[in-house]
């Protein structure tokens, strides 16, 4: 039987070339893909942390206990006024009221559904949590970060395609390639291990990575696939109708449905309410995509666009989030997308360590 020539002869120029570029590109933002794995991980459930932190037992929801509370945080004539109203989404019926105080500043102030006040803080004041997620999405340099990470997403989406084309098992049996060897030196223990980890993550991976950068480049992404902001003409006039009032007629508007934000208060330049709902059969958690207008002269709808029933792109964008985060498939999908930030830090740091290894082979003398 003939000698089988050695993997590392058989391989072609362009095979080669990709190794050379996949190691090349992984090593040039490995510390920044750790940095993005690694808080990804962690804020998988920072909401739920958020909340626990807090302790308190959750109480039910309680529109005129809510409104009673808004009152107190922005009395009428003391010039401050409420800006949104947000649940949580870590623990139910729990909500963050953002305020705009003339004296206080910004504030933003957790309630209870019955309306105590869990916890009062500037809206400058960021918590650990606020820091690690700000710092996943955006590196903490707002709008010019987002496109930062976007770009260094694409340069991981495109190095995990390499890295999948580089590891392909070939006419080598899979199960050969996805199970790590146990013997042999560390640097060909630790290369088995990349590849087999490689070839069992890399798709959903590149998923979430894609999806990722979907989310950076999110106004490009609707004008590319033609979604349409929803919107409402401005509809000026006197408030007369109250917080409590306005979020049951939204949710008498799309039945089944729950209060999820109120993402616009009424003004005079603008006396509506936007609610979003969390209605039947969304696919996200906790901010619901389902969107009323409410007029605040007089309670009625001025516009109901429940989740199910808008245009394809906008779906499509709607989902983008949920499918990022996990919360298409519940628990097990968010507990997956979890996995995929370990997985991507083990990968960046064998590959680091990989890189190394190979950096202190001793090089063959020449005559």
């Amino acid at each position: 039987m003939p000698k089988q020539e050695p993997r590392s002869r058989a391989w072609s120029p362009w095979r080669a070339r990709l190794v050379k570029t996949h190691r090349l590109l992984g090593l040039a933002a490995a510390l920044f893909w750790l940095v993005q794995a690694v808080t990804g991980t962690l804020i998988v459930f920072h909401w739920e942390v958020d909340d626990a932190l807090l302790g308190q037992q959750t109480v039910p929801a309680n529109p005129q206990a809510i409104q009673a509370r808004l009152a107190v945080l922005a009395p009428p004539g003391s010039g401050a006024k409420i800006i949104s109203v947000w649940a949580s989404a870590g623990a139910a019926n729990r909500y963050d009221v953002k305020i705009d105080d003339p004296q206080l500043g910004k504030q933003v102030v957790r309630i209870a559904g019955d309306g105590s006040v869990l916890r009062a803080r500037r809206a400058s004041e960021r918590s650990t949590i606020d820091q690690i997620v700000a710092l996943h999405q955006t590196l903490l340099l707002g709008d010019a970060g987002k496109w930062i990470t976007g770009i260094s997403g694409m340069l991981l989406l495109s190095n995990l395609l390499l890295g999948l084309a580089t590891g392909w098992p070939g006419k080598i049996p899979w199960r050969r390639a996805i199970v790590p060897i146990r013997s042999g030196g560390l640097t060909a223990r630790v290369y088995s291990w990349h590849r087999a980890l490689g070839l069992i993550g890399a798709v959903p991976a590149m998923l979430l990575v894609g999806v990722g950068v979907s989310l950076a480049f999110e106004d490009g992404t609707a004008r590319l696939v033609g979604a349409v902001p929803i919107d409402m003409p401005s509809h000026p006039g006197l408030s007369s109708i109250g917080f409590a009032a306005a979020v049951e007629a939204a949710e008498r508007a799309i039945p089944g449905s729950t209060f999820t934000a109120v993402a616009a208060m009424p003004s005079a330049e603008d006396a509506t309410y936007r609610i979003r709902l969390l209605a039947p059969h969304e696919w996200r958690r906790a901010y619901g995509t389902s969107i009323v207008y409410v007029d605040a002269a007089n309670g009625r709808i001025r516009g109901a666009y429940p989740a199910d029933t808008l245009p394809l792109a906008n779906r499509f964008m709607n989902g983008l989030y949920a499918v990022h985060t996990g919360e298409i498939s519940g628990v097990i999908g968010r507990l997956l997308v979890f996995s995929t930030g370990l997985w991507l830090a083990s990968m960046t740091i064998l590959g680091v360590m990989l890189w190394a290894r190979k950096r202190r082979r001793p090089r063959k003398a020449t005559i």
